[in-house]
């Protein structure tokens, strides 16, 4: 073989390669992007599962036994309170933790938390309590949300 046909092959090989390279970084690249779009994805998903077990207490009305029972299934949450408003109790009472709800719906602090809350399950089943909430009674609930969108509690409100 002559230089100028090694010469040739060599060309084509190093042309072959250089394109393989290219080829192998463009998959890499989109791979990468639609690993990031997954991942996003994923991370949305995952938000919206994490707050769907609060959707049923999303603006509807609940029975008294349903409030102590979400009393009792959220009461050991980390920053996430609880309100109950009664008849007898227009102040409401605060469980788990305090929230702060004294300030415009739009403020940064509007459903912090403040601190820990005084109230505690065994009023609500108390008769003589002024917490005591009735089991047949009819409870309208809001969620509470932070600046970031998180949900830290809930308010019963007795209708």
């Amino acid at each position: 073989m002559s230089n100028a046909q090694k010469a040739i092959v060599m060309a084509a090989g190093i042309f072959l390669a250089v394109a393989l390279i290219t080829l192998a970084v463009i998959l890499f690249i989109s791979a990468q992007d639609s690993t990031k779009a997954a991942q996003s994805n994923f991370s949305n998903l995952q938000t919206e599962l994490s707050q769907m077990q609060f959707t049923v207490y999303d603006n509807t009305v609940l029975s008294g036994s349903q409030v102590v029972n979400a009393l009792r299934k959220f009461s050991g949450e980390d920053q996430f309170g609880i309100q109950i408003i009664t008849g007898k109790n227009p102040a409401g009472q605060w469980y788990g933790k305090v929230l702060n709800l004294g300030v415009p719906l739009d403020s940064i602090t509007y459903g912090s938390v403040v601190g820990p809350a005084p109230g505690r399950l065994d009023d609500t089943v108390n008769e003589a309590d002024v917490n005591y909430v009735n089991p047949s009674g009819k409870f309208r609930s809001q969620l509470v949300k932070d600046s970031s969108n998180v949900i830290r509690g809930i308010v019963f409100r007795q209708q």
